[in-house]
């Protein structure tokens, strides 16, 4: 038996809810895990809530770290006793599960497997951001909101060693001196307005591109801090959905393109998994992205987990331990 985390809906209301469940065995071309270390992540809590529908009940959650205990027929990569992590396959608060092997990828020495849990969703998000969304460059300028969350810290870190310039934003002094280390230049967005500050920093320019997972909050004034014909990346839905009722806006506010990418398209192939992976863990190996890890839960303590996400009052990763 594993005990896992259900997400139910009872009177309207989403809960989670631990239970005892029988996991079985692997059937062909899976694999079954004992999980060391479970990643959290917002998507977790857009799924609870409905904001991204998922039939109920389901077992919550999509990134986590492990050894493969057991191998189904046709399996040839992996083997009982590798360390493996994996992101994107909902199902991740447990004890232990059974995934499609094609969905894990090797977790290479030198990498914990805390820092794999933590890292792999966020870290792969950075990844096509900074190198498939928009490929960024030395010299460029960017603008990375919630700098201070476990995306923002990854994402910014790797920036940096790409050259870019990084303005970024924050919410309180706490959170700004945390992304500070990383980042150029880090606005409070609580003590005061970003955009006219973004356009200060870049002498009116405006920057090439804005990586936004905060959503409705900070879209309208993030599209102001965007040079002509420069790219606005909403990824996340942290504050609430985008919702964008006059295109002609970005013809206004200087030819702008918008997108709303999600990594299930960026990482539909295996050997994109993979690329992506390496490429990650390689940067964590170099020291180029340091992983932090502000916060662990006991995994029966994933409510409590939500609510600190939710509530804004965390920085880092922050991982579930099984």
């Amino acid at each position: 038996m594993s005990k896992v985390v259900v997400v139910h809906e009872t009177g309207g209301t989403e809960v989670l809810k631990v239970e005892d469940w029988d996991i079985g065995a692997p059937k062909a071309g899976e694999v079954k895990i004992r999980q060391t270390a479970i990643g959290l992540n917002f998507i977790d809590t857009y799924q609870r809530s409905g904001l991204y529908p998922v039939p109920r009940p389901f077992v919550a959650g999509n990134e986590a770290a492990g050894v493969v205990t057991a191998v189904g027929e046709g399996v040839s990569e992996l083997r009982e006793g590798d360390r493996v992590a994996y992101q994107g396959t909902v199902g991740a608060y447990a004890e232990e599960r059974i995934i499609a092997a094609n969905r894990v990828v090797p977790i290479p020495d030198g990498v914990d497997d805390e820092t794999a849990a933590a890292a792999l969703l966020k870290g792969l998000t950075a990844y096509y951001l900074l190198f498939k969304t928009w490929p960024v460059a030395e010299g460029e300028t960017i603008l990375w909101h919630a700098a201070a969350g476990g995306t923002g810290m990854i994402g910014t870190q790797w920036a940096k060693a790409l050259g870019a310039t990084v303005i970024a934003t924050a919410g309180g002094a706490e959170k700004v001196a945390s992304a500070q280390r990383f980042c150029d230049h880090v606005i409070d967005y609580k003590a005061e307005d970003f955009a006219p500050r973004v356009k200060a920093l870049t002498g009116g320019r405006g920057v090439d591109v804005v990586y936004d997972g905060v959503g409705k909050a900070t879209f309208d004034a993030s599209l102001d801090c965007l040079r002509p014909r420069g790219l606005m990346v909403s990824f996340g839905n942290a504050s609430g959905v985008v919702a964008i009722p006059d295109l002609g806006v970005l013809a206004r506010k200087g030819s702008l393109y918008v997108t709303r990418p999600t990594g299930a398209h960026y990482f539909a192939e295996r050997s994109a998994l993979l690329e992506g992976a390496e490429a990650l863990f390689g940067a964590i190996a170099s020291g180029a992205i340091k992983v932090e890890i502000s916060q662990r839960f006991a995994l029966e303590e994933a409510a409590k987990a939500h609510s600190a996400l939710e509530s804004r009052g965390t920085t880092g990763s922050v991982i579930l331990k099984p």
